[in-house]
């Protein structure tokens, strides 16, 4: 007869391991919450424990400098580019322009820094395409949350306010 190394989970179980979740009660309060854990993955699978999906999906804002720079395009095709970005993706706030580079500046809502610097740094590759944007590099990420973003304006030293909003040389 085989015996399973210590640590390995059941023969049969494709990898899988059953931990019981909360103070050995259920949603009904009656059984165990079983919760399978696939060790190759670390997902989760079967019921939640109350209250996990509010504090999965829970989210904050996120002010994004989003900064790209490239070969000279004409100006006229870098501002319909940007307009069209504004269109695609309308949480931008205004975006200034030159022929060779570009600063894109918007709120986005993320669950942390790290999820809204991926989405800020997919921007501009997912829309280069479908906006016909320049073939311009992402040289610039700044990530702040709602809160500095709000007292680097009180106290003088941040960026002024997105006001006007829009696309605008520099």
């Amino acid at each position: 007869m085989r015996r399973a190394r210590p640590g390995a989970p059941p023969r049969g179980t494709g990898g899988r391991t059953l931990t019981s979740v909360g103070a050995g009660a259920g949603f009904d309060g009656n059984r165990p919450a079983d919760r399978t854990v696939d060790r190759a993955t670390d997902e989760t699978t079967g019921p939640e424990p109350v209250g996990a999906k509010e504090e999965r999906t829970q989210s904050k804002l996120w002010h994004i400098t989003l900064s790209v720079s490239g070969t000279e395009t004409p100006l006229k095709e870098v501002r319909r580019g940007l307009e069209q970005l504004a269109h695609d993706h309308p949480f931008l706030l205004t975006s200034r322009y030159a022929n060779d580079h570009a600063e894109i500046r918007y709120w986005e809502e993320a669950r942390d820094l790290h999820d809204a610097a991926a989405v800020a740094l997919r921007l501009w590759g997912e829309h280069r395409s479908s906006a016909k944007l320049p073939p311009w590099e992402i040289v610039g990420l700044e990530v702040i949350d709602r809160e500095t973003y709000h007292q680097r304006i009180a106290e003088g030293y941040g960026p002024p306010p997105a006001a006007p909003v829009g696309v605008h040389p520099y």
